[in-house]
């Protein structure tokens, strides 16, 4: 058989092989590519690679705070005013005028809207004039009792005429009592042709408009005291022993989580509602903040008398590592997080309590957990990013 017939040439320069022809065997070959293939991965490791970037991550955190009770119930309603008046006119009228819209703060005394008073402008001078009127007869009949008077003590008049005289004069001073009378009430509904806030307060709904004509006492508005807040909840029946039973009562709202305030349980219904079955149940708020507005959610809880307290976490802060519930604590000083074994008490609608394993002060991650790594660096997030 014949041999295929190669050589291979060296470059001197460029230390390059060059195929040939000329006469080699198969092993020669392969081993020059061989040697070709590992010159040129030496050529590509030279190169320097760039060190990698260590990843920070940013983390939203919350502070612990042991202020729950473990035993503790927890209902969720909305704040109200405890006194909520529906006003209107003491008259009725045409609205000509109206100073308010819903959510106005007012003062006490504070013109909110207005009737038109044409016609109660007339009434006081038709009163007025009717009032002239009796006093005319009333200073006529003052004048003839006492003629009749001299007259009747000269014997020159009856006893019955004198009657008379003294009848008209009773007569006419009511008729002018009567007409004085009259026309203060007049002049009082003139000034019922506006109405005012009792007290200082909040619109909080309006039943009319400018041009509507009302009647007496229907309701145009209504104003929310604004000195006493409390809380709306409903409790059901299986609970109402719990709720008798528990001891300190506080209040947070959605809005504004971090701040609590205390309650005091003030009326529960005697009777059951209709359609839900449950116990309406009037909690007032103690000492409320400006932060604290009419129509806001909040939370009550109401905690059992020897309860010991718990850390209230966000339910997405909790890690689940294998069969052991945990959550990231962040280092202050050095920046990373560490995995901690935490004993859960107690998980609710959209929190989870914490038993043991945290202390207050301390910085848990409430979001993104299942991305985070032992040791792992972070940048904490200011509060409410």
């Amino acid at each position: 058989m014949g041999s295929s017939g190669c050589s291979m040439a060296v470059d001197g320069r460029s230390g390059n092989a060059a195929w040939v022809q000329g006469r080699c065997d198969r092993p020669v070959r392969i081993a020059a590519l061989l040697l070709a293939c590992a010159g040129l991965s030496l050529i590509a490791g030279c190169g320097n690679e760039a060190p990698p970037v260590e990843d920070v991550r940013p983390v939203n955190v919350v502070k612990v705070e042991p202020t729950a009770s473990a035993n503790e119930a927890s209902y969720t309603g909305d704040v109200r005013a405890r006194y909520e008046t529906a006003l209107g006119f003491r008259v009725g009228g045409k609205i000509v005028a109206r100073e308010v819209e819903v959510g106005s703060r007012v003062k006490r005394g504070q013109a909110l809207a207005r009737l038109d008073p044409s016609d109660f402008r007339l009434n006081i001078e038709a009163q007025r004039s009717q009032l002239a009127a009796t006093e005319a007869d009333f200073l006529q009949a003052r004048d003839d009792l006492e003629r009749y008077r001299n007259l009747y003590q000269q014997k020159f008049v009856s006893a019955a005429e004198f009657d008379r005289r003294q009848n008209a004069f009773n007569v006419a001073k009511a008729r002018l009592e009567q007409a004085q009378a009259q026309l203060g009430v007049t002049q009082n509904q003139s000034t019922y042709t506006a109405l005012r806030a009792d007290e200082d307060g909040i619109i909080t709904a309006l039943s009319a408009e400018v041009g509507q004509v009302v009647a007496a006492g229907q309701e145009v508005m209504r104003l929310a005291r604004l000195d006493e807040k409390e809380v709306l909840i409903s409790v059901p029946e299986s609970r109402l022993d719990e709720l008798r039973r528990s001891g300190e009562v506080s209040v947070s709202l959605w809005a504004a989580p971090e701040a609590t305030f205390k309650g005091r349980i003030r009326e529960v219904s005697p009777a059951a509602d209709p359609v839900t079955r449950t116990y309406a149940v009037k909690v007032t708020i103690l000492d409320p903040t400006p932060q604290v507005q009419l129509g806001m959610t909040a939370n009550v809880m109401l905690a059992q008398k020897g309860a010991s307290a718990v850390v209230r976490l966000p339910l997405a802060a909790l890690y689940q590592q294998g069969q052991t519930p945990a959550v990231w604590v962040v280092d202050g000083k050095t920046g990373t997080v560490t995995l901690r074994p935490v004993v859960v008490v107690r998980y609710t609608q959209d929190a989870v309590e914490i038993g043991s394993g945290l202390s207050a002060g301390d910085m848990v991650v409430r979001a993104g957990v299942h991305k985070l790594n032992p040791g792992q660096k972070v940048r904490v997030l200011p509060t409410g990013t």
